[in-house]
């Protein structure tokens, strides 16, 4: 999370320009868990953008993983071919749950860069972040590392008992991860996306 990063102040002009219907919410990341359990997919606009390869949860698209069917509709959406498959966000905590050996490769999982064999749990309870393979390349996620992302993880999980997440990169397919407000609002709007949350902030789709 070494890359740019904009005022609260800045984030509320830039919604406000946009007409889109918001509300500022204290406790965003409960209701967004809340969004995600009944199949919303919410956007995720939030400090500092991540700087490296992947998406990890500062400008992320999160959806539950449960949909098995959602690498076609949801790369429809996002104008990105159907053989690019989705990656988890996972509570750390969990990864024994999920994964069949994760032993040396902790520091790398948290940059969503290694694959690993999934468990027989995350087949059933995952298939949307399952690679045909029986593998998956998560982002293994501790509060200190994301407090905000991994709160919206430890309130799904209270409401499904699935600690895991479908986590890919915000933005529309051959552009850049969104960098500005304005950039998340106009990717946000021309994804037919859900919710977009900017902080504190939930934007509602027209």
């Amino acid at each position: 999370y070494l890359g740019t990063e904009f005022s609260e102040s800045e984030v509320k002009e830039s919604i406000d320009r946009s007409g889109l219907a918001y509300k500022r919410i204290n406790d965003i990341e409960k209701e967004i868990a809340e969004l995600l359990s009944k199949e919303k997919i919410v956007a995720i606009y939030n400090g500092r953008m991540e700087f490296g390869p992947r998406a990890l949860g500062n400008r992320s698209i999160l959806y539950k993983p449960t949909d098995r069917t959602v690498n076609d509709w949801l790369n429809v959406r996002l104008k990105r071919s159907e053989f690019m498959p989705f990656a988890p966000i996972i509570i750390k905590g969990e990864s024994n749950k999920c994964f069949l050996d994760t032993n040396g490769a902790d520091h790398t999982a948290q940059f969503m860069t290694i694959t690993f064999n999934c468990t027989e749990w995350m087949n059933k309870n995952c298939p949307a972040v399952v690679h045909v393979d029986g593998t998956a390349r998560p982002q293994l996620l501790t509060e200190s590392m994301n407090p905000y992302c991994f709160k919206i993880l430890c309130e799904f999980e209270k409401l499904t008992r699935i600690p895991v997440l479908v986590n890919t990169s915000f933005n529309i397919h051959e552009e850049p991860i969104v960098s500005t407000p304005d950039d998340a609002i106009r990717a946000f709007t021309q994804s037919n996306l859900d919710y977009l949350a900017m902080g504190k902030y939930l934007v509602t789709s027209k």
